[in-house]
């Protein structure tokens, strides 16, 4: 399964696209701070959808009708899932300093150094901006009815399918661990 594939049904989970894109260069993720990411992502990608789609979506449809009650379990959840989600950026940003090789470990030692509180508004400015980016105005039916159709399940489902989508991903090495590789799984 292709990021490409990956993106479509899990518009709403672009930070979980972006680890997908990242994940041959990566350390390994525990399951349970994907988990935490994906959640903590949510409201901030319903955010950017909704920007980025504000005309696009169905006057009637499942964004205009359900869409924040949706969204607002996640909310409640944010401050629970903020340290995971926190390990698994860290981890990005290491393993993107690593893999290029230049001033990354400067931005790396300087989150770090940040308190936690202070860090959270430049996440979910950074992470809102990269979700915004990927929200294309012909996907926008596509975010909509997906979202329809995983709003009954509980976050940590939706994390688990996340990590699961991950793991079948073919590009070779899976950014969870102890999840099989892609490679491992087909010998």
């Amino acid at each position: 399964m292709t990021r490409s594939l990956i993106a479509p049904a899990l518009a709403l989970t672009a930070l979980a696209s972006a680890t997908a894109a990242q994940a041959q260069a990566q350390a390994c993720i525990p399951q349970a701070d994907m988990t935490d990411a994906i959640i903590y992502a949510m409201p901030i990608a319903y955010e950017a959808a909704q920007t980025a789609c504000a005309n696009r979506f169905a006057a009637d449809g499942f964004m205009a009708r359900e869409g924040d009650a949706w969204v607002a379990t996640y909310r409640n959840g944010q401050d629970k899932a903020w340290p995971g989600a926190l390990r698994v950026i860290k981890t990005f940003m290491a393993d993107d300093a690593a893999a290029k090789g230049t001033g990354g470990e400067d931005m790396s030692a300087m989150i770090t150094a940040l308190p936690e509180n202070a860090l959270r508004p430049f996440v979910d400015a950074m992470v809102g901006q990269m979700i915004a980016k990927e929200i294309k105005p012909d996907s926008c039916g596509t975010i909509e009815r997906a979202v329809e159709l995983l709003s009954p399940l509980p976050g940590e489902n939706i994390g688990g399918l996340v990590a699961f989508m991950l793991e079948l991903d073919d590009k070779g090495k899976s950014p969870l661990c102890g999840a099989p590789s892609a490679r491992a799984k087909a010998k």
